[in-house]
């Protein structure tokens, strides 16, 4: 039986809200991607993300797009030039691992070659505000091993990162500026940041505008976000960034995030996973990407007023392997 492609757009609440260098929001909007061969279903979820000029009409239209290549054959292969990189091939590629494990009786690691995943420490955001929100947020995160700090604010982020340092002595920190920093303020905000004990900095200055980060001296890594999509960017990234920010929304899914991951450290740069604000059902397939990360960042349900059920068991930093009712 040919295989049926159904999407949906699914509203996820969040706790509170949730602000970046570029705005804030107040819920997660995803798209499912379910794959059907008439006896076993595969799902998928994706975020469309402004950020690459994408919407949940353009992601929903590039689905129903493959809906007649998928009666002539399409498979997880072929998808990869069917649709480019970015969210709706990630929801549809997630789909295709998630049935074909079903198909075969295994779990997807299983299918891919890797070991079976373990539980991993992720990070947990603490979004941007002032200085006295954030160090309230990361107070109350302050047992967490490793937190996530949003920057890119046009003033201040010195006062914000020496803040969260206070409130959370003993956690490791990492910050994303998101693009919000500048050629005038990245030197004061790097000597912030080193003094904060920060081990990490993602993104510092916009992904066009970042060729100066080769002639910085830090002593603090730099990793790659907005500036690194799919194995095809990773040209760009000598001399500038030290690691980079694996996301499946981002490379199109997990075909293509493996693909990455191996051809990354062969560069010889350290790997982030990380993700979109999303539902556990986004994060299954990175938790198997993320198991030789240096950071994992896979704290999207916990962000959220709820998950869905059957949704990835958190225990105070540890995030936990997907259940087999989850995906996989």
């Amino acid at each position: 039986m040919p295989l049926s492609l159904t999407a949906r757009t699914e509203r996820w609440p969040i706790a509170g809200s949730f602000s970046i260098s570029r705005g804030a929001k107040t819920e997660a909007v995803v798209v499912i991607a379910e794959l059907s061969d008439g006896r076993n279903r595969g799902y998928g979820e994706c975020v469309p993300y402004a950020r690459y000029d994408e919407t949940v009409s353009s992601v929903m239209a590039q689905l129903a797009g493959v809906q007649n290549t998928l009666g002539q054959g399409l498979d997880r292969i072929g998808l990869q030039d069917a649709l480019p990189a970015g969210a709706a091939r990630n929801a549809l590629d997630c789909a295709f691992w998630d049935l074909e494990a079903k198909r075969a009786g295994k779990r997807v690691h299983e299918l891919a070659g890797l070991p079976a995943p373990r539980p991993l420490t992720t990070c947990y955001t603490i979004s941007l505000g002032t200085p006295e929100s954030m160090a309230e947020a990361a107070a109350k995160a302050g047992s967490r091993a490793l937190l996530k700090i949003k920057l890119g604010g046009q003033h201040g982020d010195p006062e914000r990162i020496a803040a969260v340092r206070r409130a959370a002595p003993n956690a490791e920190l990492i910050v994303d500026a998101n693009e919000g920093w500048t050629g005038d303020n990245i030197a004061a905000n790097l000597a912030a940041c080193q003094a904060a004990g920060v081990t990490l900095i993602e993104q510092p200055l916009p992904a066009g505008d970042d060729a100066a980060l080769g002639r910085i001296a830090r002593k603090i890594p730099i990793c790659a976000d907005e500036s690194v999509h799919d194995r095809a960017s990773l040209g760009t990234l000598a001399g500038r960034y030290d690691a980079i920010n694996i996301k499946l929304d981002k490379t199109g899914g997990l075909t293509e995030a493996l693909a990455m991951a191996d051809a990354g450290r062969k560069l010889g740069l350290d790997l982030m996973v990380g993700c979109m604000v999303a539902t556990s059902l986004a994060m299954a397939p990175a938790v198997l990407l993320a198991q030789e990360a240096r950071v994992v960042d896979l704290d999207g349900p916990l962000l959220l007023a709820r998950d869905r059920p059957d949704g990835l068991r958190y225990e105070g930093s540890l995030v936990h392997p997907p259940a087999a009712a989850l995906w996989g």
